[in-house]
């Protein structure tokens, strides 16, 4: 049986294959088809676990200068 992937585990992994490289909520939200609040809270519970961090900066997809998030590998 194949399990389908969770929403968390979605937004994790986009933040993954685009490292080091920042998204924005927005950009997360319409790649994975999920409303904006949403894209907002996973990446809050992300943040500061692994080195998922979230500043302002400019998002790697819409280029827009928005609070973003990245995964730091170290």
């Amino acid at each position: 049986m194949i399990l389908a992937m969770s929403t968390i585990d979605a937004v994790r992994n986009l933040i993954d294959r685009l490292s080091p490289a920042p998204i924005c909520d927005d950009c997360i939200a319409e790649k994975l088809d999920i409303q904006r609040g949403h894209a907002n809270g996973w990446v809050r519970e992300l943040t500061g676990a692994n080195g998922f961090e979230r500043r302002r900066d400019l998002c790697a997809i819409c280029s827009g200068e928005k609070l973003v998030t990245r995964r730091v590998r170290h």
